[in-house]
């Protein structure tokens, strides 16, 4: 097997690494541009050309229509989703409804899929890996959002696709941060991963003995990072512009791009600071006259004001990981935090005031995700046998389940369930004659379906004409490492089945 790197895929920034095979320890690649992280940066040239990176967001000011960011928040949501309408105020970019009714992108006239935007990105990183290595890069370990569903999953697997990669595994990125964390083989522990990135958050509590890793729970927020936090600052700018020169800039794409660069800089410097100046000169103008954006001072009070509502959504999934790990806050030893929003003192405090102790940063929380992924691609392409083998049992993030009789959702596999895992269940028909059933596939918590996440179907065809309920239907689930289900449905009697891997409708073809 060739090369197989380990990638944090994320919404602001991506992240490369691989398992030194002379050291044995996981160390981030650089790009092509000597940076150990990538901008999730896309930029569509009309001529075809493609730019990724810091170089594409270098582009994004003089051509912001056509510079593609947070694309990750888009994967497997629907154009009415009501996040992907509140993006549309702030973007400079066109959000766009492919011919499904996904959430697409709209650059030079021609619609691209998250999905296509995110290939960019991950052949980007193959191809500077391979410059650096000198060797070829074949595979690779993809880190996702550990309450990514299965459309989410599925649509990462086909952005590895796009850029020529071999996807091996699709692994949570929380329990790839605690990979990388050091920990005590000698007793055990019970640690809580607090992850917020750029566009997602994720709790898991894990239990690690004798190099077995084990996930006890996982919960989070598909839709809560450090851009809820940017959009709420754009739209304060906004509207302080508007109240100081009468100019709307919603909808002036350039002022808007701005904007969010300022944004971003100023909650860094927040971090470290109590207030901070911000100054944008040229914004807009009116009659033929320039107008500025001038702050001299814009406090961390501010910004943990705007963002609070917000922030406030870390709660609930913290309590139920906890409620469903069957854990206490005094039965967690360590916190450990990941991602870039977590160098927030507002995040900080939150995640220490819901898990009951300090969090703590062994590894850069830009890097250990990758990190992590590294060595679980170690594993895979067996490059280092003498490095300490960790056993992984990672869990279902979403139960599983089928639309049943009055549109109930029944639960094959539940939540936090143990992956691999299979699970039969055997249904009866509901009427006279019936000689097919269609086993609509859901995945979610609600006990309606019309709550949950279709996720496809299956028909099998052919049964025996009977009376209601005298012919049985045993319906097979699967669900590998990776979270990707396969479904199976077969009537004893004749032994006729119906078998799929799910490719949810909103996926498309790499």
């Amino acid at each position: 097997m060739g090369i197989v790197l380990g990638i944090d895929l994320g919404t602001t920034n991506s992240c490369m690494a691989r398992v030194d095979p002379t050291s044995g320890q996981a160390r981030v690649l650089p790009n092509r541009e000597g940076e150990t992280t990538t901008p999730s940066v896309v930029h569509f040239d009309p001529s075809g050309r493609v730019t990724v990176g810091s170089a594409a967001r270098r582009q994004a000011a003089l051509h912001p229509t056509s510079t593609i960011f947070a694309a990750k928040r888009l994967m497997g949501r629907r154009f009415s989703d009501p996040v992907v309408q509140s993006m549309r105020q702030l973007l400079p970019y066109e959000l766009v409804a492919d011919p499904a009714g996904n959430a697409a992108v709209r650059v030079h006239g021609q619609v691209k899929s998250p999905a296509e935007v995110l290939g960019h990105v991950l052949r980007y990183l193959k191809e500077s890996a391979e410059a650096r290595l000198g060797q070829g890069v074949d595979g690779a370990v993809i880190t996702v959002p550990a309450y990514f569903d299965e459309v989410q999953r599925q649509e990462t697997k086909q952005a590895g696709q796009r850029a020529g990669l071999t996807v091996h595994r699709l692994l949570n990125e929380p329990t790839a941060a605690m990979l990388a964390c050091r920990f005590d083989e000698s007793r055990p522990e019970n640690i809580a991963v607090f992850d917020l990135g750029g566009g997602t958050f994720d709790i898991s509590l894990l239990h690690v003995e004798d190099e077995v890793v084990q996930v006890l729970a996982t919960c989070g927020d598909n839709a809560l990072g450090g851009d809820n936090v940017d959009e709420l600052m754009v739209d304060a700018l906004r509207r302080i512009f508007l109240k100081q020169t009468g100019v709307d800039l919603t909808g002036a794409p350039d002022a808007l791009w701005r904007l969010r660069e300022s944004a971003e800089a100023t909650k860094r410097a927040l971090s470290e600071r109590e207030t901070t100046a911000l100054d944008l000169p040229f914004l807009a103008t009116r009659g033929g006259n320039p107008l500025h954006l001038s702050l001299p001072s814009f406090s961390r009070t501010l910004l943990e004001n705007l963002a609070s509502r917000e922030l406030e959504r870390l709660r609930a999934p913290c309590e139920q990981a906890l409620a469903d790990a069957g854990l206490a806050l005094e039965d967690i030893h360590r916190v450990v935090l990941v991602g870039g929003m977590t160098r927030m003192p507002a995040v900080r405090a939150r995640a220490e005031r819901y898990l009951g102790r300090p969090g703590e940063r062994s590894v850069n929380p830009d890097e250990a995700v990758a990190l992590g992924a590294a060595l679980e691609a170690d594993i895979v392409a067996g490059t280092s046998p003498e490095a300490p083998q960790v056993l992984l049992l990672d869990v279902l993030s979403r139960s599983l389940g089928i639309r049943t009789e009055g549109g109930r959702f029944s639960v094959l596999i539940p939540r936090n369930t143990t992956i691999p895992a299979r699970e039969t269940k055997v249904f009866t028909t509901t009427f006279h004659g019936q000689t097919h059933v269609d086993l609509e596939v859901y995945q979610g918590e609600s006990p309606t379906v019309d709550a949950n996440r279709y996720l496809g179907e299956l028909r099998l065809t052919e049964l025996p004409s009977a009376e209601a309920g005298a012919v049985r239907v045993a319906v097979d689930f699967t669900i590998d490492a990776d979270g990707i289900l396969q479904i199976t449905a077969r009537e004893p009697a004749t032994g006729r089945e119906a078998q799929a891997t799910l490719r949810p409708p909103t996926a498309a073809s790499p």
